[in-house]
């Protein structure tokens, strides 16, 4: 009797890879504090509840195609742009990854990193962190305008709650993204001034 030989089942392999995959887009480069790693990984975390909050609007009765494919699209771009603040502390921040033609395996210039991230920090925290919530306080939507009949903070109870539990963590992305941008500006200024010649 001969035998039997094992035999990978490629869909049992599949998971081994996304995991490689998945550690080596999330995994930190050395010189990242446990607490900046902890930051980075939040930053997804905080537009998440907004972005499942939305998807079932999407789908109610009475909205358009229009409108649904531009609040899946929109909760779908909000998340990978969130997913980039990951960016700040793993190597596809420092180093283009393979899949980036003509860059691949070339160092990303700190600038072109650090500009956008500022930028969008400083967005994030202007139109969240401060007009969201002044908005808010006051009652109004962010131009100023009364809030119109429907608006989700106006109802009551358990709704006005659920809409308040998943916009809350928005407050956070730009000052979170802000913590990340400058310690990505120190590593990456101490690690090339280390290189630099005396």
């Amino acid at each position: 009797m001969h035998p039997l030989l094992h035999v990978e089942d490629p869909a049992a392999a599949r998971p081994g890879r996304l995991r490689a995959v998945w550690r080596a887009a999330h995994a930190p480069v050395a010189g990242v504090s446990r607490q900046i790693q902890l930051v980075a990984y939040a930053v997804p975390l905080t537009v998440l509840p907004s972005s499942i909050w939305r998807l079932p609007a999407a789908f109610d009765d009475g909205v358009g195609a229009g409108e649904r494919a531009y609040v899946v699209f929109l909760s779908i771009t909000s998340e990978i742009l969130a997913f980039t603040a990951i960016g700040l502390i793993a190597r596809w921040g420092e180093v283009f990854p393979r899949w980036v033609p003509v860059l691949r395996g070339c160092r990303v210039p700190p600038k072109a990193a650090v500009t956008p991230a500022a930028v969008g920090a400083t967005i994030l925290t202007l139109l969240f962190t401060l007009l969201f919530t002044a908005s808010e306080i006051k009652g109004t939507t962010i131009r100023g305008d009364d809030l119109p009949d429907g608006y989700p903070s106006q109802a009551s109870g358990w709704e006005a709650a659920w809409f308040y539990l998943c916009y809350a963590p928005l407050i956070l992305w730009g000052p979170l993204l802000a913590v990340l941008t400058v310690a990505y500006w120190k590593r990456r200024h101490a690690a090339e001034k280390a290189i630099a010649p005396a």
